[in-house]
């Protein structure tokens, strides 16, 4: 009799021990997936995830991660225990309403004192965006920097969004670049060396009351960490690097180069002359820089140019003001007109427009900056300025069917078309009224202006089209 129960009990432990194993095993296989992606949302509840910041309610709901829009508390988090370095996230989400937001972080981090005490999410993050501005998959720096990839600078991905339906979204998070794609359209490409690892989270934004209770839903939520296979991006998409005076590979193999190598005057020359300006001007630091005299246009060293000529190009640059301060960036300058004061061209003003008098002057302001400067003035929107003593990043593209676009920290700031009937129009009633076919030259050197005011440059790049 005891032999027989000793034998029971044997086999009972043997039985259990095999259903614990093949427990443990079917749950490593709902984790892993083919190809080896691992799942971060089980489908039935919240393991692996925590809320930080806002006070949002997460909860499942069928076979998704559901975050319900709530009033009167800051953005909220959904954010994944473990952290990530470099990896392949892939996930479905469905927004309720046309005015909401939400946003995929990526790489983030917790300040818990912020906000007195309440907590921050920083780090990049992409968005999503409803509303008929459609920046849907640009990248955003929650908590931070702000908009680092807004979509004006890759229009072609605004209409990938599908309101009120569940889009298929991918982040790729390699080294220091991340892209995205939604519903399988490339939309972003930002190089950036902040955060080389940190938790992936979901965002509940902070809503006005009238959209309380709005839902955001997120599943088939999957995620690769080794062996990455980068998918192809097109190399005509423009892409944000971070890091100064840098051609990353990808940069370089879509045709970009430099035009200030960050260590001395190579490829420019005075306005004036065939060599730099002997004053007025200082290369330290990787920074080209304009120094403060008298505030007067081109009274110290004068203008610079570049060696070369353009025609159609690309041109991105970064520039810092000093308070008051006033500079700019001119194209198609040929120099034939031998000015006394600064050389003829298009400008794409640089300028302190709380406290510089030009800002007044011209007409409807468009003599501040990152307009066309007294011709066209830039759109009002005060978020892509940013303050005096902090880097900006202008950018003019000028296809070469003479279509010109400007834009400042990749908001777009103004359009036109070279020699149409309109710009002719403008350019009569300007101050480049008296010079023939004023901005209208078939190709021209770049210039940056001396007017007298410390203004520092870095990052100028120029890609040929």
């Amino acid at each position: 009799m005891m032999r027989k129960t000793y034998l029971k009990s044997i086999f009972s432990s043997s039985l259990s021990l095999l259903l614990l194993t093949s427990l443990n095993i079917s749950c490593q296989q709902d984790k892993k997936t083919e190809d080896g992606w691992e799942n971060l949302f089980n489908g039935k509840d919240l393991s692996g995830w925590k809320s930080l910041a806002g006070k949002a309610d997460y909860h499942v709901e069928e076979d998704a991660i559901v975050g319900v829009m709530t009033k009167g508390t800051p953005n909220s988090f959904l954010v994944t225990e473990k952290e990530y370095g470099d990896f392949i996230l892939e996930l479905d989400v469905k927004l309720e309403g046309s005015t909401t937001n939400s946003g995929i972080q990526t790489r983030s981090h917790f300040d818990s004192t912020a906000n007195n005490g309440s907590g921050r999410v920083y780090g990049r993050q992409l968005d999503i965006d409803p509303t008929n501005r459609a920046w849907t998959g640009g990248i955003y720096d929650e908590g931070r920097r702000e908009w680092l990839y807004p979509l004006d600078l890759n229009p072609a991905a605004k209409t990938a969004f599908k309101p009120n339906e569940f889009n298929h979204f991918r982040i790729e998070a390699i080294g220091n670049e991340t892209k995205t794609w939604v519903n399988g359209v490339p939309a972003a490409f930002v190089i950036d060396s902040l955060d080389d690892s940190g938790f992936i989270a979901l965002q509940v934004h902070s809503i006005p009351d009238s959209l309380d209770g709005k839902k955001v839903y997120f599943k088939n939520i999957k995620i690769q960490t080794s062996n990455l296979k980068p998918q192809e991006f097109p190399q005509d998409i423009y892409i944000v690097n971070t890091k100064s005076n840098d051609l990353s590979e990808a940069e370089k193999a879509a045709g970009y180069s430099l035009l200030f190598n960050g260590k001395d005057s190579q490829g420019w020359h005075s306005a004036r002359g065939d060599k730099f300006p002997e004053k007025g001007w200082k290369i330290e630091n990787g920074l080209i820089e304009v120094q403060k005299s008298d505030g007067a246009e081109s009274t110290n060293g004068g203008d610079i140019v570049t060696d070369k000529q353009y025609k159609a190009f690309d041109l991105s640059f970064d520039f810092k003001l000093s308070p008051g301060a006033n500079s700019g960036v001119k194209y198609f300058v040929t120099l034939d007109e031998k000015t006394a004061g600064s050389a003829i061209g298009p400008e794409y003003q640089i300028l302190d427009d709380e406290l510089h008098p030009d800002a007044k002057l011209g007409k409807d302001g468009n003599r501040t900056l990152a307009s066309l400067y007294d011709l066209i003035t830039s759109d009002r929107n005060p978020r892509p300025r940013k303050p005096i003593g902090e880097w900006n990043r202008g950018r003019i593209v000028v296809t070469p069917d003479n279509h010109v676009t400007y834009y400042l920290n990749g908001f777009k700031m103004l359009e036109f078309v070279r020699g149409s009937d309109e710009f002719r129009k403008l350019v009569a009633g300007s101050k480049y009224k008296d010079w023939n076919k004023f901005g209208e030259a078939e190709q021209g050197h770049i210039l940056l202006q001396d007017h007298g005011d410390a203004v520092s440059f870095r990052s100028i790049k120029i890609k040929e089209l």
